[in-house]
């Protein structure tokens, strides 16, 4: 009688069972049979129609890629002009608070001095005046620039889409 042994990787080896009960588990050894595959020629027809198909795909990739490239490039220019614009504007914002309240404070000194009640009327009206010519060009700047930077951001993505659509069509 033969004592076969059973190891898994996974378990300690265990000794075989002896006698006759150690064939009950063996498996039977058998052949796979060859079966051969026939060789199939695959039409010309088929094959031109694949390598067609293949080709078109390809260039389709390639164009979805550039045009994919162009709008990354174009949204980068976009996101850069808005910024730097936007950037500009809170400059051009900032200034302009600073001189408002520059003029404030030089106003409420000069008010500190006056005399009488109609220097006072004649020192305010006068600064209301020149305010209001201050605050008139700093709109008409602060617009002029916000338009400037709409123009700015606007433009790549309207070149982009004319471009866009002269190759569709």
């Amino acid at each position: 009688m033969s004592e076969a042994t059973h190891t898994n990787p996974r378990t300690k080896a265990k000794p075989a069972i002896p006698g006759p009960a150690a064939s009950a588990f063996e498996f039977p050894k058998f052949e796979v049979p060859n079966f051969e595959m026939p060789k199939l020629e695959i039409p010309a027809a088929f094959r031109e129609f694949a390598e067609k198909g293949a080709s078109q795909a390809k260039e389709t990739y390639e164009k979805m890629k550039a045009a994919a490239e162009e709008a990354t490039d174009v949204l980068e220019d976009t996101y850069s002009n808005a910024a730097k614009g936007a950037a500009d504007y809170g400059l051009k914002l900032i200034e302009a608070t600073r001189v408002n309240t520059n003029a404030a404070f030089d106003f409420y000194t000069e008010l500190m001095t006056v005399k009488s009640y109609s220097d006072m009327i004649e020192l305010s009206t006068a600064h209301a005046r020149k305010q209001f010519e201050a605050v008139t060009a700093q709109t008409k700047d602060l617009a002029a620039l916000a338009q400037k930077m709409a123009t700015e951001t606007a433009e790549p993505i309207k070149d982009s889409v004319s471009k866009a659509f002269s190759k569709v069509a």
